[in-house]
């Protein structure tokens, strides 16, 4: 009776899932995002054309129609030169000392307590909260103090070494505290993206000491972070002015606000000339921070000779 028994039809609604249509996807369309032109636009023309009219200042004379004199005569200035170096040196200086300081610590701190972390920024942020002005007239009345004080012991050399003209020092000591807080969040964003403890533990356990570890591996996974402080120092050593006026010394900056009231034109095309100095330094300083990756040690450096 089994075998007679006819089967029950399949449903009529039930469709094989390979003959089901497929779903198109829905395309969106792009819409064309005009304001990033606008905007690329309108900062290309805020920051080109006071160079255009700065550069059109220097060699347009009413009267004489085109001419390069004040671009010529720029080598030849008096103290041109000097003032140049000057403020490479310094700030040569100031990014050695500034690195010297912070590398160190913001390593420690990556390596000690979480709470110390908090402490040096707080110190290293300092010189945004004190402005320039006052950070040189105490300056000023310590280099005043210190010679009637100690004109009879060993240090009355050292307050005149400082102020040396051929090379201040004490330039140096001041650049370093304005410039910590750039060369902090520099370093301190660089070290973000580094597993410091283990890199440093990894190192240790290969038999590396402590200065191998800074040198050979930490430093070498933060070149783009020391490129980024070395630039905003050497910008800074070059652009700044207030310190440098009020202790009586004569850099880059002093020295091009001396020559703008006799040679206007002249002033502006050292500025501009200032400007293709700091651009290329900057050029230099990206290569010098872009190295390849297979140079930069991604985890465990390579073991110490003589020492397994």
């Amino acid at each position: 009776m089994a075998a007679l028994t006819p089967a029950s039809p399949a449903p009529a609604s039930t469709v094989p899932a390979s003959t089901a249509p497929a779903v198109a996807p829905v395309k969106t369309a792009r819409r064309p995002r005009y304001w990033r032109g606008v905007v690329l636009t309108v900062a290309g023309l805020y920051f080109l054309t006071p160079l255009i009219s700065s550069f059109v200042f220097t060699v347009h004379v009413p009267n004489q129609g085109l001419t390069f004199a004040a671009y010529s005569g720029i080598l030849s200035a008096d103290g041109f030169t000097e003032s140049l170096f000057l403020s490479l040196s310094l700030a040569a200086a100031t990014i050695a000392l500034a690195l010297l300081l912070v590398v160190p610590a913001l390593v420690a701190v990556r390596l000690g307590p979480p709470r110390l972390r908090a402490v040096v920024e707080i110190v290293c942020m300092l010189p945004l909260v004190v402005p320039p002005i006052a950070l040189v007239t105490g300056i000023a009345t310590v280099l005043r103090w210190g010679p009637d004080h100690f004109s009879r012991t060993p240090l009355y050399q050292t307050f005149l070494a400082v102020q040396n003209e051929s090379f201040p020092v004490v330039l140096v000591l001041a650049y370093t505290v304005l410039a910590l807080p750039f060369v902090h969040r520099s370093l301190d964003a660089g070290l973000r993206a580094v597993d410091v403890p283990t890199l440093v533990e990894a190192a240790r356990n290969c038999g590396a000491g402590r200065l191998y570890v800074i040198l050979r591996v930490i430093l070498p996974n933060l070149r783009s972070s020391l490129a980024g402080a070395s630039f905003l120092t050497l910008a800074l050593v070059l652009g700044e002015y207030t310190v440098a006026s009020l202790l009586g010394f004569r850099p880059f900056a002093v020295w091009i606000v001396s020559v703008s009231g006799a040679e206007a034109r002249m002033s502006v095309a050292v500025s501009l000339l200032s400007l293709l100095i700091t651009w290329a330094l900057l050029l230099v300083l990206s290569r010098a921070g872009t190295g390849s990756a297979a140079a930069v040690p991604a985890a465990a450096p390579t073991p110490v000779p003589g020492k397994e």
